[in-house]
């Protein structure tokens, strides 16, 4: 019997794992990896090796070795192929192995590692995990812009903790932020339901402003604020660890208010002040409280202050004991999505086709001015 605690844990051969393996997820930002180097990276409790071929064109192959399992990363990008530092073994993109030095030429074609579909795509690397032929990768056309800024970062905790932030937090958990600073703290009265993308979610505040929040199947978050555009993807590490990738098309760069958007980008990327993971953890620990923060940290307040929230919720075993309340209503139909789908999914039925429809899209453009 499928239950909404199932979607939490998206390892190998899991319900939830198998289910999210069928869908494109970011990996790495495309800066990040340049031509000529590989990185290791862990995505839904598996362990593989990000490369970018001297051309330019990123790739994600297995993790190790399979002669004396070493691991790829630390070996040498060769063209478009990657060549293990232990004793030379040479992979094209495709995983098969093409050069053995100290072997037979007829040894290498019998050998093979695992190779996923990789694309860069909006300042992102994306891959694919699932079996057999990847569906495309979904475009966002209006993401597509000049003035974007991809950004990254690795709480500790399971990626639903994430997933299932809504927008009655934001006058609690954001109170110092910089979304207070021309309007006071209001508490919406929200309306959920189910899209052809995953769940629509429209707060309306007391002062009569309409918020909408686009929750896309499985793990995407897109909302647009005055001054950016946002999409998100949480993306599994593991069980207890996961990844944000995310996107703003930035409306505001000049002025106080363009420089203090700046900034934040460079926290957020590492040029200015401490991680939000080491204040973060100080304030859970209690030795340092968010009403306190200041100086070059307080440019990435939000960050610290999800952080604060999201690990302190602790493992996911906790979900099981929570209250929940009217307000959760969009969490709970997400939750009750889930179930469906993986109840489908189990039984071999037809899953819904989760799609960003033209409708969707202008919606978005419309929203929150």
């Amino acid at each position: 019997m499928v239950n909404f605690m199932d979607f939490y844990y998206t390892g190998p051969g899991t319900l939830a794992g198998r289910y999210m393996r069928k869908f494109w997820h970011p990996v790495y930002r495309a800066e990040d990896v340049k031509p000529g180097w590989a990185k290791p990276i862990r995505i839904m409790s598996e362990e593989f090796t990000l490369y970018r071929g001297e051309g330019g064109k990123p790739h994600v192959v297995g993790f190790r070795c399979p002669h004396r399992l070493t691991q790829l990363s630390v070996g040498w990008v060769e063209e478009d192929c990657i060549r293990c530092r232990f004793h030379g073994w040479k992979f094209a993109s495709s995983g098969q192995c093409i050069e053995q030095p100290a072997e037979k030429e007829s040894f290498a074609e019998k050998v093979r590692i695992r190779s996923c579909p990789t694309e860069d795509y909006l300042g992102l690397v994306f891959a694919y995990f699932g079996e057999g032929e990847p569906p495309p990768l979904p475009r966002y056309p209006d993401f597509e812009k000049d003035n974007l800024w991809a950004e990254t970062y690795v709480r500790p905790c399971n990626f639903v903790n994430n997933l299932e932030n809504d927008p009655i937090h934001i006058p609690f958990t954001h109170r110092e932020s910089e979304f207070y600073l021309n309007r006071p703290p209001e508490i919406p009265d929200i309306a959920v339901e189910e899209s052809e993308w995953g769940v629509l979610l429209q707060s309306r505040f007391p002062s009569g402003r309409l918020y909408i929040t686009h929750h896309g199947l499985p793990n995407i978050l897109c909302f647009r604020e005055r001054d950016r555009d946002h999409l998100a993807w949480r993306v599994p590490i593991d069980d207890e660890n996961h990844a944000s990738f995310q996107l703003d098309v930035t409306h505001i760069l000049e002025g106080e208010e363009g420089e203090a958007y700046k900034n934040r980008h460079k926290a957020r990327t590492g040029k200015l002040g401490r991680s939000p993971k080491e204040i973060g953890e100080a304030v859970l620990r209690g030795d340092l409280r968010i009403q306190d923060i200041d100086g070059p940290e307080r440019s990435n307040i939000v960050w610290i202050q999800d952080y604060a929230t999201q690990v302190g919720q602790g493992p996911v075993e906790l979900r099981k004991q929570e209250w929940l309340g009217r307000s959760d209503r969009a969490l709970i139909l997400i939750r009750k999505i889930w179930e469906r789908e993986l109840q489908a999914f189990e039984q071999g039925k037809p899953l819904k086709q989760w799609v960003r429809s033209e409708r969707l899209a202008a919606m978005h453009t419309r929203a929150n001015d």
